[in-house]
């Protein structure tokens, strides 16, 4: 591992405008860190990862980097880029290791986080940095949020989030309520009766989205994000038809092959696969297969009907009349994204939310009520890890400022 690492080093170029730098949506200082690095000053190069973003092994593993800072490294033109996932994921996991320093010198100011996700992990391990008491509030029995119930084991090990769990909040003081729902029988007004003085929601985005068709609400469909939960609670079958083709269709896919399933389709309704390249090119590789240019519209107890459908140059889809066939399966999982669900907003007075149920949130993270900020899905749908990570740094500070900015008494 480390030579294959030191080997990715030694290629760098160090180039004086690093565009894999520019291409990281936080920012990350590519050339320092692997400069660092080849000066064996790794625990140098682990802080300075950690300090930018607190995820870096977690985005190490999970990040989009052949769009990212892969896809924009000058080497990638003509051959192959620097892998920086590699060199990343090899600095933060062995200095995050090392690890141990307790909480920061308590300012007495409690701030509750609802929802431990990547961007409420990020908010409140920010925030413990200028001593705030935070108390994340988590509606599962483990932190992690969609990292740990929606990303399948195979590409982010649950120990990586254990270890964050460990070192990151319960070393620095950081509390954790399990099988909390904020808006049951604890609401935002309680936290405010409590004397927290901000409050952050990041509570993702967990309602499937549903495709409305006839034998939607048979026995065998199901949706992603319920499968990829816990996929152990599920007897598929061998034949599973997957309706979609994002990054999660494929997670879904590569996941049913691994507890079972012999034969896997992912269809689209377009004339190629959302999803990355890599993710796209990995499923191939164990035996995914693909559909395109096919529309859902109705679900049987033997499988789906699908019917073809043209797809114009500015993306409009036409259905052709007169091609629908039926596709067998045993069962059949729906992966078209998903949005917020409406427990929050429904019992929090003053906070808005949008036509699709999204938080209404401006660019520091201020909602519509004074004290409550929000980022990462709940607010922008659902996006990348790194990104969610990046809006959160900003948000962290609006928060810490608005805090400072209250009456000492209030």
């Amino acid at each position: 591992m480390a030579l294959h690492v030191m080997d990715e080093v030694n290629r760098c170029l160090q180039c004086k405008v690093p565009m894999c730098q520019k291409g990281c949506p936080i920012g990350t200082n590519i050339p320092l860190a692997i400069k660092l690095l080849k000066e064996n000053k790794l625990n140098e190069a682990g802080k300075m990862l950690f300090e930018n973003n607190p995820l870096t092994t977690v985005c190490s593993l999970v990040c989009n980097h052949e769009n990212q800072c892969e896809g924009h490294c000058v080497l990638g033109k003509k051959g192959a880029p620097v892998h920086f996932s590699t060199i990343e994921n090899y600095i933060s996991s062995t200095y995050a290791s090392q690890m141990t320093n307790g909480p920061h010198p308590s300012n007495g100011i409690k701030v509750a986080i609802i929802g431990s996700g990547p961007a409420g992990i990020t908010i409140a391990i920010i925030l413990a940095r200028y001593g705030y008491q935070v108390t994340i509030f988590e509606g599962k029995d483990k932190i992690g949020g969609v990292l740990r119930y929606g990303i399948p084991e195979f590409r982010l090990p649950k120990s990586v989030l254990d270890d964050i769990e460990y070192r990151h909040l319960e070393l620095k003081g950081i509390k954790i309520r399990p099988n909390t729902l904020i808006g049951s029988a604890i609401t935002i007004e309680d936290l405010f009766r409590d004397g927290y003085k901000a409050i952050f929601v990041g509570t993702g985005v967990w309602k499937p989205n549903a495709l409305h068709i006839k034998g939607e609400t048979f026995g065998h469909v199901h949706f992603a994000i319920n499968y990829l939960n816990n996929p152990d609670s599920y007897r598929l079958g061998k034949k599973v038809i997957v309706i979609g083709a994002g990054n999660a269709a494929m997670d879904v896919a590569r996941t049913a092959l691994r507890k079972g399933a012999q034969d896997v389709t992912c269809f689209s309704i377009t004339k190629k696969v959302a999803a990355s390249d890599y993710e796209f090119s990995y499923a191939q590789l164990e035996g995914v297969k693909f559909e395109y240019s096919k529309k859902p519209v109705e679900i049987t107890d033997d499988g789906v009907i699908f019917m073809d459908v043209n797809e114009a140059e500015d993306g409009t889809i036409t259905p052709i009349e007169g091609t629908e066939e039926l596709y067998l399966a045993d069962s059949v999982i729906i992966s078209i994204s998903q949005g917020p669900q409406s427990r929050l907003v429904n019992s929090t007075e003053g906070l808005k939310a949008n036509k699709r149920g999204l938080l209404d949130a401006d660019e520091t993270g201020h909602t519509s009520r004074p004290g409550i900020f929000a980022s990462g899905d709940v607010v922008n749908g659902a996006r990348t890890v790194v990104e969610a990570v990046a809006h959160s740094k900003v948000v962290a500070e609006s928060m810490h400022e608005y805090i400072q900015s209250l009456p000492k008494d209030e």
